[in-house]
């Protein structure tokens, strides 16, 4: 598994949205874990069997690959590890390099391959859009734009019916912030500490992880507040959490009444007393935070302050970026898991399984005042090959009942992933929903202090 930051949040992004990733099988059963368990943590898991085999590496070689990314490339990519990994073909829930190794691929292009590579279904629509029609505009009609949207409509609630497609998340972000403007005529957005929502000109200033910032003015208007983090932050509990698997900080609330949510939503009413104007535009939120750790917020939480920002004239937004699409199991959606009816909802990577394509779904009415501040045009937002794509992700998550695989197969996880971290000093805490896991790695359990990255 990878270490990212201090936690593993990224390995553990496993596609298990794909059917042919193992269930409660031979490669998670009682063997794998004791051997994990009781022979350290070092031990070679099994690798499931795959019955795939991968082309031969005909490219150019590793050595030439590295010169021309040194050359050629933007400094700013950065590789995850000394000798970067130079990956050849991907099958499903597989990755193969150019030496033939093969990887169980538990890190999705960044929470991204939500159907798994190179889906026959998706492969086949991609070809067939390709023989027929690649590009456009959004000036003409073509029948995947207009099929797709019917499609994305009916599986969201009212009034959330209005769509607009672009390439990326940073674009959908982009996109929600002037929607929320223009509606409501304020400035103020509020974001959580923590926060990822992009790193254009205009998102940076919603996304509060000081790796991503700049020396540079960004993000006006932009104010950011205390994420309700319940096991780093200094309130939580042992209900808190929509999670199989709950913090290990102790608490007196009874399992309906949560102390530390009461207090989270205080310090949010403290940044709306100090911090923004007395109207604002809007509030931004991911479901579950993702970039920093995959955060749960207090049960309730989301809810109260929906409603504390709508009482400032703001428009409610969630970023469904990472969390939607069924990675959380019990919804299709993120904030349906928070009972909360969001205004505005952005949503990319896993919307295309690793095709450039995002969407923002809005109400009629914020779409209308969209459209008499501006005229909003994107050349290839709603692309017709991204668009048979979606459609088919669409088709494969219902046909393949992917929401339910990562209900199922997260649950397990997460409660396998507990008892490590009831074994292990050094395994802090373990948290998510469905496939939407995170294990956070500390020096002790008693300070929480992370532990050192190692380099």
């Amino acid at each position: 598994m990878t270490v990212a930051w201090r936690h593993l949040l990224r390995a553990l992004h496993l596609q298990t949205l794909s059917p042919r990733t193992p269930k409660a099988g031979p490669s998670l059963n009682g063997a794998f874990w004791t051997s994990v368990t009781k022979l350290g943590l070092h031990t070679k898991p099994i690798m499931p069997p795959c019955d795939f085999t991968p082309e031969r590496y005909q490219s150019i070689a590793y050595s030439r690959v590295l010169d021309i990314h040194k050359q050629h490339l933007s400094p700013v990519q950065t590789a995850y590890f000394p000798e970067p990994l130079l990956l050849h073909q991907g099958h499903m829930e597989w990755l193969f390099d150019y030496e033939g190794n093969r990887y169980l691929d538990f890190f999705s292009g960044i929470v991204t391959v939500s159907v798994g590579h190179c889906h026959p279904k998706l492969n086949a629509a991609a070809q067939t859009q390709l023989g027929r029609l690649w590009h456009t505009s959004p000036v003409f009609f073509h029948p995947p734009i207009h099929e797709y949207a019917e499609k994305l409509s009916a599986l969201l609630p009212e009034p959330l019916k209005v769509i607009f497609l672009v390439n990326s998340g940073s674009e959908a972000n982009d996109l929600a912030m002037l929607m929320a403007r223009a509606h409501t005529n304020n400035t103020d957005i509020i974001s959580f500490r923590g926060a990822y929502h992009g790193c254009s000109p205009y998102t940076i200033g919603l996304t509060n992880v000081g790796f991503y910032k700049m020396r540079i003015p960004t993000g006006m208007g932009c104010r950011s507040t205390m994420c309700p983090d319940v096991f780093r932050g200094p309130w939580g509990g042992s209900h808190c959490r929509d999670s199989p698997v709950q913090t290990t900080r102790e608490c007196s609330c009874a399992p309906d009444c949560c102390q530390a949510k009461d207090q989270y939503i205080e310090q949010f009413k403290d940044t709306l007393s100090t911090s923004v104007a007395k109207s604002i535009a809007g509030f931004f939120a991911e479901p579950i935070q993702g970039v920093s750790g995959v955060v749960q917020y207090p049960k309730g939480f989301l809810k109260e302050a929906f409603e504390l920002v709508r009482e400032r004239g703001g428009v409610c937004i969630a970023d469904e970026v990472q969390t939607g699409f069924g990675r959380l199991g019990s919804h299709f959606w993120g904030f349906q898991t928070h009972d909360v009816l969001p205004d505005i909802v952005t949503m990319a990577k896993g919307i295309g399984n690793g095709f450039p394509m995002a969407a923002v779904v809005t109400s009629p009415e914020i779409a209308e005042s969209l459209a008499k501040c501006l005229f909003h045009f994107n050349t290839f937002g709603g692309n017709p090959v991204a668009c048979a794509i979606g459609s088919a992700v669409l088709e494969v998550i219902q046909d393949e009942n992917l929401q339910e695989n990562s209900r199922e197969v997260g649950t397990y996880l997460l409660l396998k992933l507990a008892k490590l971290r009831d074994e292990f000093d050094i395994v802090g805490d373990v948290r998510g929903k469905g496939l939407m896991i995170g294990i956070e790695m500390v020096k002790d359990k008693t300070s929480r202090q992370p532990l050192p990255v190692r380099k």
